[in-house]
């Protein structure tokens, strides 16, 4: 139990903390990046390891996903309370900041494996039935619209992500996402991480 209590008070401190900030600083995306995103996704947004970047990020795409996490849809309890005082106005309006800001790349991922990764995102992999990546998320990862920008983002968390997917974690996430990632070796997926880290 002693292990366990600090984490959810935590979390709770932490919910009740972002409420507050909210209810003071609605409609102000900078205020609210700098008050409480900034604390896991960096002041400029480009993330760390663990925390995904959101510098350059499509609108529609993070919009989406913290209306999951606000509804406990996709797999992420950090997330779950940092967006329990969410509305849809804080939602777009953050969506809005950060689609706004350059990303940077993360650069972090096995440059042994960038040719492997390459193939993969523009060929994909025939024998398995995967199209390429790029057919969706564009010929330099930048996503559209709903479709996530994946170039540039972190090895740890591109890598940890496809996982979740392919050991049937968040399989309510939108086709085909889920469908793909099943059918992906570790290697594979290693692989396409460290492409896509290094992506700019």
């Amino acid at each position: 139990m002693k292990t366990i209590r600090p984490k959810i008070t935590a979390r709770v401190l932490l919910s009740l903390a972002f409420f507050c900030s909210m209810s003071a600083l609605a409609g102000n995306p900078t205020a609210v990046e700098r008050q409480y995103c900034s604390w896991c996704h960096g002041v400029s947004g480009q993330g760390y390891a663990s925390a995904p970047r959101l510098a350059g990020q499509r609108k529609q795409y993070i919009e989406n996903q913290l209306q999951r996490f606000h509804e406990h849809t996709r797999v992420g309890s950090m997330m779950w309370g940092a967006t329990v005082a969410f509305s849809v106005k804080s939602a777009h309006d953050i969506a809005l900041y950060f689609s706004a800001i350059s990303p940077k790349a993360a650069n972090d991922g096995d440059k042994a494996l960038v040719g492997r990764g390459r193939a993969i995102y523009r060929g994909g992999i025939p024998a398995s039935n995967i199209a390429a990546c790029a057919a969706c998320h564009g010929p330099d990862a930048e996503g559209a619209g709903e479709i996530p920008r994946l170039g540039g983002r972190s090895y740890d968390y591109l890598n940890a992500r496809l996982e979740q997917w392919h050991h049937r974690h968040d399989a309510a996430a939108p086709s085909p996402m889920p469908r793909v990632a099943l059918q992906l070796t570790p290697d594979e997926i290693k692989a396409l991480a460290s492409y896509l880290s290094f992506v700019k």
